[in-house]
């Protein structure tokens, strides 16, 4: 089955129990469709370059899955129609990065960046 990496945002107002809620509930969704979850991330409140839907910030969520075209298009389909949920990006990977995503690394474990120029 072909692999996918999501990223949504969901509004700024929900708590964090509601937030990784909707990634358990988009979970099922895919698993309920023939695919499955490799691994979910909560990457917590975020702010964003510019509003959207009048909101400054936002809940941001990664999702790595293993599941069929049709399954995908499903999830995102609930995804729009959700009220929660502000922006959905979905692309198709040809592996999934082992370890945790870069949100997640901790700023001294990236060492592949340049130094800043004063």
């Amino acid at each position: 089955m072909p692999l996918y990496e999501h990223v949504f945002i969901s509004r700024q107002d929900l708590s964090n129990a509601q937030a990784e809620s909707l990634v358990e509930h988009f979970g099922t969704v895919l698993s309920d469709n023939g695919g499955s979850v490799v691994e979910s991330e909560y990457w917590g409140v975020k702010t964003m370059a510019y509003k959207i839907n009048k909101n400054r910030k936002g809940h941001y969520a990664f999702l790595k899955s293993d599941a069929p075209a049709a399954a995908v298009q499903e999830m995102e389909r609930l995804m729009r129609l959700h009220d929660d949920v502000m922006r959905v990006l979905t692309i198709k990977v040809d592996e999934h990065a082992e370890g945790p995503s870069v949100q997640m690394q901790k700023r001294d474990e990236r060492g592949d960046r340049r130094e800043r120029r004063s």
